[in-house]
């Protein structure tokens, strides 16, 4: 994939243009689908709930996601600081249990959503086999969204932390492709934001 650059059209209109191979056009669109899969299943199997269809309040799971992926990707909302000013007086316990599980009812279907809308975004605007792509905007901001979720769900399959970069030593070589791709993405991710940030305002 090319560097990202800036393009600024005849009216002023700016669009985020890059290159990108057929190869890694295949990988992000099947990532990519992937991940709208993840989300779909998380949402098809969230409990019925009678009160919020009488009252047509959309509500999601209570309990937190059992698997590692989704648990990245859709933390508990309520995390106090422990090492806050007002930690001594946090809820905690089954009290902050309670106070996530109505959080995360209330909230993950919008964040779900948003994340989704965000990846539909990538693959709607993903050439059809290789060649430019040119975002606006707020294009360009589904971009950071879905490619950082992508990261985080790959960097959490394989182990990746501050302190291994890599994640655990392996001579797998198909893990070591992974890892390839998970760096990979981190790049075109940093790029695409010092880009955004250093174009010049308006």
């Amino acid at each position: 994939m090319r560097n990202w650059q800036v393009k600024r059209g005849a009216r002023g209109d700016v669009r985020f243009v890059s290159k990108m191979d057929p190869e890694e056009v295949g990988l992000v669109r099947s990532l990519v689908g992937s991940l709208v899969e993840l989300f779909d299943e998380r949402e098809d199997s969230a409990p019925h709930d009678d009160l919020a269809e009488l009252t047509g309040l959309r509500t999601g799971h209570a309990e937190p996601p059992q698997e590692s992926v989704l648990q990245r990707l859709l933390p508990d909302f309520y995390r106090p600081d422990a090492n806050g000013p007002a930690a001594t007086e946090a809820p905690s316990g089954e009290l902050a249990r309670d106070l996530n599980g109505a959080l995360r009812s209330l909230n993950e279907p919008e964040v779900i959503d948003a994340k989704r809308e965000a990846a539909q975004t990538v693959l709607a605007t993903l050439p059809e086999r290789a060649g430019a792509v040119a975002l606006t905007e707020a294009e360009a901001q589904d971009w950071l969204t879905c490619i950082n979720d992508l990261r985080l769900a790959l960097g959490t399959l394989l182990g990746i932390t501050a302190d291994l970069p890599d994640g655990p030593s392996s001579d797998d070589p198909a893990r070591a492709g992974h890892v390839d791709v998970y760096h990979w993405l981190s790049a075109m991710l940093d790029v695409l934001v010092s880009v955004m940030l250093d174009r010049e305002p308006e």
